[in-house]
């Protein structure tokens, strides 16, 4: 079976690991600091604070900003829950815009229908590798004094009009086994506002400056050593991986030919990474989706489904009384996609294998 996503780990990791371990400094520590600072530099920004996960970077970063009980944050219903979770755990209210048909990204006329006096902040995603519209997201922030969280999760190293996501608003990374760079579980929040940074730090370690001096409210969302090491490793090597995912899906992009199967779309002012090659698959397809999913896998293809329903239909938001929401585009969406295989550990013979089977569907 050739997996929908694999891990890259090489020797380096590795044996960082292996030092790691042998020093017995395992926890937060100098090597979480230094992983801090070569991704920081790798963005171009002025701080970066490193987390236990990617959910925690979101929840740290709209604490940080003091999103609370009465505010409101436009989000995308077209991602994974824990984008629209992060503002609930604020008592705030997520208020979902609809999508672009072509990126899947939020789109920017639909945010501002949202607006109202409430609005605080704009959680913005990069799905699935590809860039939103940052030009437009950030004039409708400035022109309503709003702030801009970037979900990261999706996008290490993408690039919008030549600039890396995450240095736009406040960044916010994952760096889950599946995403383009991992530490395994991990986060990272990257901002150049001094005293976001400042907040960040106290949130994720109890609110502590100096030994037992307690000054705010916190938790213990630090990362450990382990998870810096093996990140210090994957850092060094994100941009040949990204190539190779680039070259995959440039790849896939020549030699599929379906009717029906529409190829991921890239705006000539980003660099897409694609984290996953998301086709869609209309009424002129030869086979329903399941069906389609099910012929994949019995020819040895992964394949998924990101993301099978809008967040405000999923139980709880109903539950929560989001269920009258309606987004058109991304409800479409959702009926429609499905991620194949594109991940840097693909070999030659992988990519031939996919076209193949994907073409003699019809």
């Amino acid at each position: 079976m050739i997996p929908i996503a694999k891990p890259k780990i090489d020797e380096e990791e590795i044996e960082n690991v292996i030092r790691v371990l042998k020093s017995g400094i395992i926890a937060h520590g100098e090597v979480v600091r230094e992983f801090e600072e070569k991704f920081r530099d790798y963005l171009g920004v002025r701080y970066s604070v490193a987390v236990s996960n990617g959910t925690v970077a979101l929840d740290v970063a709209l604490k940080a900003c003091r999103i609370g009980e009465g505010d409101e944050v436009i989000t995308t219903p077209f991602t994974f829950i824990a984008t629209a979770n992060a503002i609930l755990f604020q008592n705030a209210k997520p208020v979902f815009a609809d999508i672009d048909e072509r990126t899947f990204n939020i789109d920017p006329d639909e945010v501002l229908e949202k607006i109202t006096p409430k609005t605080k902040a704009i959680v913005g995603v990069h799905i699935f590798g590809h860039p939103f519209d940052v030009d437009a997201i950030l004039e409708i922030c400035e022109d309503h004094n709003l702030i801009l969280i970037e979900d990261s999760a999706q996008a290490h190293g993408a690039e919008y009009k030549g600039r890396k996501v995450g240095t736009f608003g406040i960044g916010c990374f994952s760096f889950y086994a599946t995403k383009n760079m991992t530490t395994g579980e991990g986060g990272m929040i990257t901002t150049n506002d001094d005293e976001i940074a400042k907040r960040c730090r106290l949130i994720r370690s109890h609110g502590e400056i100096g030994k037992y001096n307690h000054v705010e409210l916190g938790y213990n969302y630090r990362m450990t050593n382990i998870q810096a090491a093996i990140g210090l490793a994957q850092l060094k090597k994100l941009d040949d991986m990204n190539e190779k995912r680039r070259k995959n899906a440039e790849y896939l992009n020549r030699h599929l030919k379906v009717e029906g199967l529409i190829k991921p779309y890239e705006a000539k002012h980003v660099k897409h990474v694609y984290h996953q090659y998301v086709v869609r698959l209309t009424e002129d397809f030869p086979m329903s989706r399941d069906d389609f999913m099910e012929y994949l896998r019995r020819n040895g293809i992964g394949c998924a489904i990101h993301y099978p329903k809008p967040i405000y239909k999923q139980p709880l938001y109903v539950r929560l009384g989001f269920g009258d929401y309606r987004c058109p585009v991304a409800e479409e969406a959702s009926l429609q996609v499905l991620s194949l295989p594109v991940h840097p550990a693909l070999s030659g013979e992988d990519l031939r294998h996919i076209v193949e089977v994907v073409n003699s569907v019809a």
